[in-house]
């Protein structure tokens, strides 16, 4: 029987129940501007001040660390060039990972035509950094490096403890530097303690997270000195100008509570859904490939090629059959080209351009793998038949 099976949780999130519960009242009663020093004012700022604990509370940060945003591009943008201009006298040099989301790596190579220099890491064939390769691109211009918690596509995590061990050691020794991460697919899937990381910059977008587009935040260390780039008032501190979306903010807020709360349980979830899939995947397909890391990855994300078979075809057809799928990231839909995450992994171009992202939500249950499956044996078999 045909039905809907939503399996692109890491492009967007449905918002949950509890979320949109909570931010009812500041859309219809409590819709006060939290500038303001009357009753409906206060209100607001009393919203947005709780929120802002249970975001902190969420990355082990303290409340007054974290600014919001409209979501997770304009963090890493607020968090990139506003760490850069600020610091443009002590170097003008970035170093990032080759397989950063667009929200990064487009901001790079904009800073490169203003001046700027950009040295993107390789990754080993499972999508990891390098380690001594970073080591090796920081040099004395070096202010900023920006390196993903977790990829979109594949679901790697990075070693960013590591990362930021580094950054803090040469910090220690005098130098001007920072570290910044993108921890957008990371957060709400596996614990984030921004002390454990050592980073100076943190991004979090609230769609990942069950809460509506058009809400984020980046966390900010004591002392990290950042350009404004939203300049108007002087809300959240002067860093980032604007009313502020009080009902969204509350939202985001209230997601990151559910998010500390279920982490466990929610990543268990998930794991059993993707072991299903990529177990059955591999006995009842030749001619597949897991890509990415198989065991340092999220538990919702399972990215494989399918031999061939054209990735965006295999979607189109998937989604005739009620099913959403992806073949990369979110930002760069309707590109023809394979995806460059999947060829940074080393890959032939025929392996990236078949490549399919499964990401598991909350909402997911066995019933939609069981579906799935039932659904890609055919599609599979059609598409490679039209290449014979």
């Amino acid at each position: 029987m045909f039905r809907r099976v939503y399996l692109d949780n890491a492009a967007t999130t449905p918002v949950d129940p509890q979320v949109v519960h909570e931010m009812m009242e500041f859309l219809q009663e409590d819709f006060g501007n939290p500038s303001s020093i009357h009753y409906y004012g206060q209100r607001a700022r009393a919203a947005v001040d709780r929120a802002r604990h249970q975001v902190a509370a969420l990355i082990n940060a303290r409340p007054n660390e974290v600014v919001f945003t409209s979501g997770g591009t304009e963090s890493n943008n607020l968090a990139i060039r506003g760490l850069v201009k600020a610091s443009e006298k002590y170097g003008r040099h970035i170093v990032i990972s080759a397989i950063e989301h667009p929200a990064v790596a487009s901001v790079c190579d904009d800073l490169e035509t203003r001046g700027f220099s950009v040295t993107r890491l390789p990754v080993y064939d499972n999508g990891r950094v390098r380690l001594e390769d970073l080591h090796t691109a920081i040099c004395d211009e070096t202010v900023l490096v920006s390196v993903m918690t977790v990829n979109n596509e594949i679901g790697t995590i990075q070693p960013i403890e590591e990362i930021g061990r580094h950054v803090r050691t040469l910090r220690a020794a005098g130098r001007k530097i920072w570290f910044h991460t993108d921890a957008v697919q990371a957060i709400g899937k596996v614990s984030v303690d921004v002390e454990a990381i050592g980073c100076d910059l943190l991004s979090v977008s609230g769609h990942k997270i069950y809460a509506p587009k058009g809400i984020g935040a980046l966390y900010i260390r004591r002392g990290t000195r950042l350009h404004s780039q939203n300049i108007g008032g002087r809300q959240e501190r002067g860093i980032r100008g604007g009313t502020e979306s009080v009902p969204n903010i509350v939202a985001l807020g209230k997601a990151a509570e559910l998010a500390a709360a279920n982490l466990d349980a929610s990543a268990a979830h998930l794991f059993r859904l993707r072991h299903r899939l990529e177990n059955a995947i591999a006995e009842r397909f030749s001619g597949t490939t897991l890509n990415g890391d198989r065991d340092l990855r999220v538990p919702g994300i399972s990215n494989v090629s399918f031999a061939g078979v054209e990735g965006e075809a295999l979607l189109i057809n998937l989604d005739m059959r009620g099913i959403a799928v992806s073949t990369g990231s979110a930002c760069s839909s309707g590109s023809l080209e394979p995806s460059p995450v999947i060829r940074a992994l080393g890959v032939d171009e025929d392996r990236a351009r078949g490549a399919i992202r499964f990401s598991f939500g909350q909402t997911n249950i066995p019933d939609d793998v069981e579906y799935l499956l039932e659904a890609l044996g055919p599609a599979v078999e059609t598409l490679r038949g039209l290449q014979t």
